[in-house]
């Protein structure tokens, strides 16, 4: 069988640059994001490479981690080394020992929360840190067989809906993409939400993403889950930090300077992979995606995350805001640059109206000291279209091209 050949990821320049910069350097991000292929790829030839995947080699570090670490080569790549923190103090004293020596370790982790953690406290000063997402969608497109298609908003949207955004569904023709996310699922929740967070019924657990995934796009309310499942408050805050750690999902916050206790201020949920809301919630047909109920906060949640992704691969923390006041006004995106707020509404539709927009020019007004530019409404529409004299309906993909080049 062919080897598929590599996509070229957006973070690459920033990790050899990082590379350059600190002794070490730790690569964070969801399983399956392509984490350990691109160091491959970027540091095979000068760098020897442990994973501690292998319970072989992780119980020789974990018994002996000072040994372990003086029999590998002066630089290395060690993958997932969630499972020994044993290791992170010897690393220091390496590194202490020649902070000129940069570049000297790769690091990666699936579990953003307890590597940070570890790192920050052992490794201050001496780290990179970056995270890598599923592909974006100019990722994908580099893929030659696909760029035509996906080239059509509607098509672009449906493809990242039945086929996710992961490296091994993209690249490898004639997948079974319902099999892969479920065999996905389950390695999660045994390696990770079970093996390192110690969460006993996986079965509620399940049923918790699962409830997620049907109320994607929306503002969280700890309450409402936790009597839908029969759960403590606590335990839905425990495992939504489990979740967000892990790069499953993400939380957008309410923006509410100058405008103050008018906002409703729960945070907003979001999937970083439209695929696994639809593995989750048994959506399997274009039909499905474009007229079911899940719809429209299907489609703001792959514009969402498309923003997420196209940010964060490129090395940079996104800032990203909603708006929702308890008067009804609401603003799904707005984005701070410099000195401005960018407002974005998103919309699964191809015949936009002036109405769509409306909240834009209250939100001019209400934010006082703080300039508003020009909104826009992302949608399905193939050609922008103006809307007020402060608001414009763009193209899906144009959008996606001005936000990748805002970076």
């Amino acid at each position: 069988m062919k080897k598929p050949s590599y996509i070229r990821r957006d973070l690459e320049r920033k990790i050899t640059k990082y590379a350059r910069t600190f002794p070490a350097v730790v690569l964070s991000g969801p399983r399956q994001s392509g984490k350990s292929t691109t160091l491959k790829r970027l540091f095979g030839s000068t760098h020897q490479y442990v994973t501690f995947d292998d319970p072989v080699i992780r119980q020789k570090c974990a018994e002996d981690p000072k040994l372990f670490l003086d029999n590998l080569k002066s630089h290395v790549v060690f993958d997932e080394i969630q499972y020994v923190p044993q290791i992170l103090s010897y690393l220091k004293i390496a590194i202490d020992e020649d902070r000129q020596k940069y570049g000297r370790y790769i690091i990666t982790g699936s579990q953003q929360y307890n590597l940070i953690k570890e790192l920050g406290d052992t490794l201050a000063g001496r780290v990179g840190l970056l995270t890598l997402l599923p592909f974006s969608y100019g990722e994908i497109i580099s893929v030659s067989r696909l760029k035509k298609e996906l080239s059509v908003p509607e098509k672009a949207f449906i493809y990242a809906c039945l086929n996710g955004c992961f490296p091994e569904t993209i690249v490898r023709k004639g997948i079974d993409i319902s099999g892969w996310y479920a065999s996905y699922l389950q390695t999660y929740l045994e390696r990770d939400v079970r093996g390192l967070h110690n969460v006993g019924n996986l079965l509620d657990f399940q049923k918790f993403l699962q409830l997620l995934a049907s109320r994607c796009s929306q503002a969280l309310n700890l309450s409402s889950f936790a009597n839908d499942l029969g759960i403590a408050v606590n335990t839905v805050k425990n495992w939504l930090s489990i979740l967000s750690a892990s790069q499953i999902i993400f939380l957008i916050s309410p923006y509410y300077r100058n405008i103050g206790k008018r906002v409703i201020k729960n945070p907003k949920i979001y999937f970083s992979d439209c695929g696994l809301i639809t593995y989750l919630t048994g959506l399997k047909t274009r039909e499905h995606i474009l007229n079911g109920p899940l719809a429209g906060a299907l489609f703001e949640n792959y514009v969402m995350s498309e923003t997420y992704k196209t940010i964060t691969n490129k090395g940079e923390v996104p800032k990203l805001f909603y708006l929702r006041t308890r008067k009804g006004m609401e603003i799904d995106l707005i984005m701070e640059k410099g000195s401005k707020l960018y407002p974005f509404e998103i919309k699964l539709t191809k015949s936009p109206k002036s109405g769509m927009v409306a909240a834009f020019e209250t939100l001019r007004k209400t934010s006082l000291g703080i300039r508003v530019a020009g909104g826009k409404l992302v949608c399905l529409i193939r050609d922008s279209l103006p809307l007020t004299d402060n608001a414009v309906a763009i193209n899906m993909i144009d959008y996606f091209t001005e936000i990748s080049a805002w970076q």
